[in-house]
């Protein structure tokens, strides 16, 4: 992978344990080269450093995660150790519950509200060992796409901390850019995982609508039947990983599927015979001159993988965002708040005061109409996938912009929706339940990440880890740091 300048020389890496991979540690560990104390140590000292400059931690767990690394060392000496990833740290989006942690969900509402509760992706990878060190920054209720709150304020990029790190996962997305683990546990109601991984230069999965359950801690339940929870990740390798230990029938998440375990080949090999959909526009989109020029680039890198790659896209109606996702996003927005006053919302941010009362507004009628419409959107991916095995897009239509904005409002001189125009790539594949993924495939001319989107049919997460391993081998673009993860990190001040 290269900049707008054609640079393809990697810069250094850091040092920090931190910044390994999931599956550097794990080797790691087997070679009893380091401890979890030390990758924890490191990790918190990395964290400490990034929230200092770009405001991603929401709530430290540092004193919980060095008491777990510390009896993790002692069962790894004793061979005792058990857990597919114990002794890695992660993050968890501060959306998701972790049980005697609070769960502020960005909202002021919700600043005495500790849950009793683990999510079951929580409980799914505290068996599996890892180690959590913090709850991450979140926009209020998850409602845009930056993570910016009354809670925690603006949150920022490794890349440039001027610039914003997307949202509403834009806590977790920045720590993984920026070395502060290879964990994070995000959601995606409109494109929450997927944005801030491309605009943070890192890998974010959100996987097929109900695989991973998100009962009995997702608060507050915004975007009801739009929202997923998943990994994001530095490599393709370690989010195979993550879903393949969170993905589980779960009876109190009544969108949960049964499904039996899973397991994901991410290993490297040829597209031969795969025929990939790529559309630059999906018909209707305006997208930045960088954006689409990277994903020139993308699309050929995927034909020289073998696959067979040709123009084609769903075919959605124009006006989707107005007409099916906003009646349907904002209702549930609206719905989350139900029994709250206008009293209690005072406190809110004024944009996410606006999304409620459209939600209000909206009739139920509406509302079906609307989910009429989600149902020939999802017809038209299913015709699609008939054609081809998956369809690659641009992830954002633009590149981060400046921190503290809600959205840009043109593109190229081209009026779009400042809340959600600026993602158009995103939110449908939300409203059809599709899994679909991003990984970064270039930088803008400013040095900023760009993102491709790889979108398969439902359940079909095997087919977007065969092309993202693929383009992951020929580009490798983890080997890519933003320059706030170079720093070295204070480990002194994290053993204290």
């Amino acid at each position: 992978m290269t900049d707008g300048s054609g640079r393809a020389a990697f810069p250094p890496a850091p040092t920090g344990l931190g910044a390994l991979s999931a599956t550097e540690i794990m080797a790691g560990y087997r070679r009893k080269a380091f401890t979890p104390r030390d990758v924890v140590d490191d990790t918190i000292a990395a964290l400490e450093a990034t929230n200092e400059a770009c405001n991603a931690v929401v709530t430290p767990m540092y004193e919980q995660a060095k008491t777990e690394a510390d009896r993790l060392t002692r069962e790894m000496r004793a061979g005792e150790a058990k857990g597919s990833l114990a002794g890695v740290p992660v993050t968890i989006k501060d959306l998701v519950f972790v049980a005697g942690v609070p769960a502020y969900a960005g909202s002021p509402m919700n600043k005495a509200f500790v849950p009793d509760v683990d999510a079951a992706v929580v409980s799914a990878l505290k068996a599996s060992g890892a180690i959590i060190t913090c709850k991450t920054t979140t926009c209020e209720s998850g409602y845009k796409l930056t993570a910016d709150s009354p809670v925690t304020g603006t949150t920022r990029n490794p890349w440039n901390p001027g610039r914003t790190s997307g949202g509403s996962s834009g806590g977790a997305a920045a720590g993984v850019a920026a070395g502060c683990g290879p964990i994070a546990i995000g959601t995606d109601g409109v494109g929450s995982i997927r944005v801030p991984s491309s605009f943070c230069g890192v890998f974010g999965l959100k996987p097929t609508f109900g695989l991973v359950p998100r009962s009995p801690g997702f608060s507050p339940p915004s975007w009801a039947s739009l929202a997923h929870t998943g990994p994001i990740t530095r490599t393709v390798a370690d989010a195979a990983l993550v879903l393949e230990i969170i993905a589980a029938y779960d009876p109190r998440d009544p969108a949960s599927l049964p499904v039996s375990p899973r397991c994901f080949d991410t290993n490297a090999a040829s597209l031969n015979g795969l025929r990939i959909g790529a559309s630059a526009d999906l018909g209707y989109a305006t997208i930045n001159a960088d954006v689409r020029a990277a994903f020139g680039k993308a699309l050929a890198i995927l034909d020289s993988c073998g696959a067979q790659v040709t123009m084609d896209g769903p075919g959605l109606d124009p006006g989707i965002l107005e007409h099916t996702l906003k009646p349907i996003a904002f209702t549930e927005q609206a719905a989350a708040v139900a029994t709250k006053s206008t009293a209690d919302l005072a406190s809110s941010e004024a944009d996410y005061r606006d999304v409620v009362s459209a939600g209000r507004h909206y009739s139920g009628t509406d509302y079906i109409e609307a989910s009429y419409r989600r149902g020939q959107a999802r017809n038209a991916f299913l015709k699609l996938f008939e054609r081809v095995d998956a369809l690659v897009t641009p992830t954002v239509a633009v590149t981060a912009f400046e921190a503290g904005r809600i959205g840009v409002d043109t593109i190229d001189g081209s009026k779009v929706d400042p809340h959600l125009g600026w993602s158009p790539f995103t939110w449908p594949i939300n409203l059809a339940g599709l899994p679909a993924a991003t990984l970064p495939c270039g930088f803008d001319r400013d040095g900023l990440p760009i993102g491709l989107q790889i979108v398969a049919p439902w359940l079909d997460e095997p087919t977007i880890f065969r092309i993202a391993a693929a383009f992951e081998a020929a580009q490798p673009w983890a080997k890519f740091w933003p320059p706030l993860a170079l720093r070295e990190p204070d480990r002194a001040h994290a053993k204290a």
